[in-house]
């Protein structure tokens, strides 16, 4: 597969954000054949993060402490998980885009980081049906929300070494 040069043709069949405008109607969400229109869905914006999860993770591990240092490695290690995620997108490795993205799908879920854990199911999902333009759409909104996510963390569970 490669995620290089592949350009957008136009189709307006590759439109998969969330909210495609219907253009004047105040509605969105067009069926995938087109046929008739969804009203607009509440906020389903997942929680950047939920705090529960790593009070879980503690209580799975008997060890509160192991679990915070577990969430200190998962932020100081977000800037090589992105840098790795986003060079094998570029590259067109398939299998070390696969191997980066489940691990940052997996991570982020034991943290709590429910968006960017569902974000990287997204760029999952995309890079399994090798749709590049999706890919590189998401890896956008998995950068956004990672810093989101790991300043969350650090301000949230005192996590910023030093």
């Amino acid at each position: 597969m490669s995620f290089q040069g592949d350009s957008d043709d136009g189709d307006a069949n590759n439109d998969f954000s969330a909210g495609a405008c219907t253009c004047g109607t105040g509605r969105t969400g067009v069926s995938p054949a087109g046929a008739g229109l969804a009203p607009a869905p509440a906020d389903t914006t997942p929680p950047l993060v939920d705090p529960s999860a790593l009070q879980e993770l503690g209580s799975q591990l008997d060890s509160p402490a192991v679990a915070k240092g577990f969430a200190r490695d998962y932020t100081n290690m977000w800037d090589q998980r992105y840098q790795s995620l986003a060079s094998s997108l570029d590259s067109g490795d398939e299998d070390a885009a696969m191997d980066a993205v489940l691990s940052l799908k997996t991570s982020s879920a034991m943290v709590g980081g429910v968006r960017l854990a569902e974000l990287a199911s997204e760029l999952e999902d995309a890079i399994r049906v090798r749709d590049a333009h999706r890919a590189r759409l998401l890896l956008r909104q998995v950068a956004e929300s990672g810093n989101e996510t790991v300043g969350e963390l650090q301000l949230s569970h005192n996590l910023r070494d030093g």
